[in-house]
């Protein structure tokens, strides 16, 4: 019985998105690396080992032992080294194939001074997030940090890795198009640039708008999307998505009726949802946007039903007089997140449709 704000999963569509993921990879002849700060268990990691994934991407270096405790041997953390963690880092790489991430020749220097076990690292490019990496454009920089991986015995050169988180701004299948070949264009030209020097080069790409939404990969050797396993509001209105793959949804207890202002107020605030918003499409702010209810799950997004705000607690829902007529004081409502990443990281356990818990890493 649900009593208080409670993340519910669909394990039936989830299971259905990692598939459908997993096929595009083999259909385009790539590695599957799916990111699995989104999830962060060990048994949803359990649904992709039973697609054949043997590589993950993590964001931290703590949820990278945490899944190397699990029996995950080959794990990149996509996120710059943190050389403050260089303990951890050489208890992971004595365990597991892992693979770093570096943007600076001052990072690599420290690594081989302080690095005991042999690592792999990919350098990180900036395709059009804006928010780490290198230029692409910069290859006299980029050349000599190459020169500098080089010269230390323990870091080997796998590749390039970038995000193209700028596609979170797109608005349907044509924008998500022009990110996806611009972003792949710059990735291509660098391999071009190097590959006779390092001929094993690897691209790595990892936006679940362009891997959702796109068919063509070949351009690149491996995907690492992430959130598309739960998907959101927000890939919703990118157009990553369909209403029948969003996997997760919040349960929140309706605590007050304020009729007067047609709103609800609902036990479920930031400390839930977390902060994100968007615009709906009515052009409302939206913390998250009320759905069907069903004994099987959740269907669609009810019209004109969403938070239009969020305290620590509490949660103000917007609503038309004919659906605030229907509820009542004790009714559960379903709510999807605009954000499932961040709203995922605030629960211990997720909740299936058949009332099993689900644990998750907690830092």
């Amino acid at each position: 019985m649900i009593t208080k704000p409670t993340l519910l999963i669909d394990e039936h569509r989830c299971r259905l998105n990692i598939k459908k993921m997993a096929d595009k990879a083999r259909r385009n002849d790539i590695e599957f690396r799916p990111h699995f700060k989104t999830h962060q268990s060990h048994q949803i990691g359990a649904w992709f080992r039973e697609e054949g994934v043997t590589k993950i991407t993590v964001s931290s270096v703590e949820m990278a032992m945490y899944f190397a405790a699990d029996g995950w041997k080959d794990i990149t953390i996509a996120f710059p080294v943190n050389i403050l963690e260089i303990e951890n880092i050489n208890k992971l790489a004595k365990t597991v194939n892992l693979n770093l991430l570096v943007e600076s020749v001052e990072i690599v220097q420290l690594l081989e001074e302080k690095l005991t076990t042999a690592a792999n690292v990919f350098v990180k490019i900036n395709i059009g997030n804006n928010r780490a990496g290198i230029e692409p454009h910069n290859t006299a920089f980029i050349s000599n940090l190459l020169f500098e991986i080089s010269r230390c015995d323990t870091l080997i050169f796998k590749g390039f890795l970038g995000h193209a988180g700028n596609s979170y701004a797109c608005r349907g299948k044509d924008e998500i198009a022009k990110i996806h070949l611009d972003s792949t264009t710059k990735m291509t030209k660098l391999k071009q640039e190097f590959i006779k020097q390092y001929p094993d080069i690897i691209l790595s790409v990892g936006d679940t708008p362009t891997c959702s939404v796109m068919e063509n990969f070949t351009m690149v050797d491996e995907i690492r999307p992430g959130v598309f396993i739960f998907n959101d509001l927000m890939q919703l209105q990118i157009g990553a998505c369909t209403i029948d793959q969003l996997g997760i949804a919040m349960a929140c207890p309706v605590v007050a009726i304020h009729k007067e202002k047609d709103e609800l107020i609902i036990y479920g605030g930031s400390i839930h949802f977390a902060s994100d918003s968007m615009l709906n499409n009515g052009q409302q702010v939206s913390f998250g946007a009320v759905v069907e209810n069903n004994t099987s799950g959740w269907g669609k997004i009810v019209e004109d039903v969403y938070i239009k705000k969020l305290s620590q607690e509490h949660g103000i829902i917007k609503a038309t007089p004919e659906f605030i007529s229907k509820v009542k004081i004790g009714d559960i409502l379903k709510i999807i997140p605009v954000h499932a990443c961040t709203a995922a990281n605030l629960f211990d356990t997720y909740v299936t449709l058949k009332g099993e818990k689900i644990g998750r890493f907690r830092f």
